[in-house]
This record gives C-alpha cells, structure tokens and sequence, in this order.
C-alpha cells in the first residue's frame, strides 16, 4: 500500500520553464498532482512569477507546504548572461543561438557574485573564469575581447580580480 504525503512536511520540486510562459500540463501535472496542488494555477502563478526572465529558460524552484506553493526562480549563468545582453527576445524556440553582444568585466563579477553560492571554486576569481567560459559558450564578448583571453590574463595576473 502506498505511503499517503504529509501535508506538513516540506516537498521541493524543481521545474525547468520558459520565462512568463505557462508551462505544459503534461510535464507540471505529475509532479505536484499527487501533492494535492491544481496543475493549473501553479503553471500560472509560475508565469506571473518568471515575468521578468520573458522568453529566457530558467529553472523555478517550488517549495510546497500546507497545499501552498512558494515559487522561486533559480537562474542559471547562461540565463543570467543572456538577460545582461539585453537582446531581443525570438519568439519562436531556435537552438544554438549565437549571442553577438557586448558585456563588461563588471557585470561579469555580478553575475558570479550572484553565482557564488551555486559554484564549486574556493575563490571568487574560479567562479569568475566559470562564468567567462559560460560566456564563451553562449557566444559573447567581454569588454570587445574573447572570453578566453580574459581567462588567460587572470591566470597570468594581468586582470585583478575582486577578493570578494
């Protein structure tokens, strides 16, 4: 016989969702049905609560309690990266989009800032260069320069980076 779910205890479910879009019924249904949660109103409240990250894929942290549903956007650094662009969003879903902007070392130091907590470097300075290479990836360029090469003047000691 099945275990029945205590509604005092604390559940969290991790959701992977498009900003400001309703996520599908199908993929939202079976987790947090058996909850005693309405598939429906919690796709909405995680549309009304992902409205700044439009048309960006974040991840939604939900924590459930009582048959209440706290919502928590848990971005991601590409995510963050994108959102620092500051491009026009597509409407319809392309893959492999090469982002051809421009972002500056201190954005870059914010965002890992932001990161810090998530990141697996003893120091600021890894979490920096993690962040650079995410940028490398996404296809942007920092202060007109190739990502890489900001990696290589931090580990030679030309850039400084903050100590905390």
């Amino acid at each position: 016989m099945p275990l029945k779910f205590n509604p005092n205890k604390i559940k969290v479910v991790y959701l992977r969702c498009i900003g400001e879009e309703m996520g599908s019924m199908s993929a939202l249904a079976p987790k947090i049905g058996p909850l005693g949660l309405s598939p429906k109103k919690v796709g909405d409240d995680i549309a009304k609560a992902t409205g700044d990250w439009k048309g960006l894929r974040v991840t939604v942290k939900l924590t459930i309690q009582n048959s209440q549903a706290q919502i928590e956007v848990v971005p991601s650094a590409s995510a963050l990266l994108i959102r620092a662009l500051k491009e026009p969003r597509q409407k319809e879903a392309k893959t492999n989009i090469k982002h051809s902007g421009n972002i500056t070392f201190d954005e870059i130091v914010s965002i890992a800032r932001q990161m810090r907590h998530r990141s697996l470097a003893r120091e600021l300075s890894g979490t920096i260069k993690e962040i650079l290479g995410t940028a490398q990836c996404v296809g942007c360029n920092v202060d007109s320069h190739h990502p890489q090469d900001i990696i290589d003047d931090i580990n030679s000691g030309a850039v400084e980076c903050p100590a905390s």
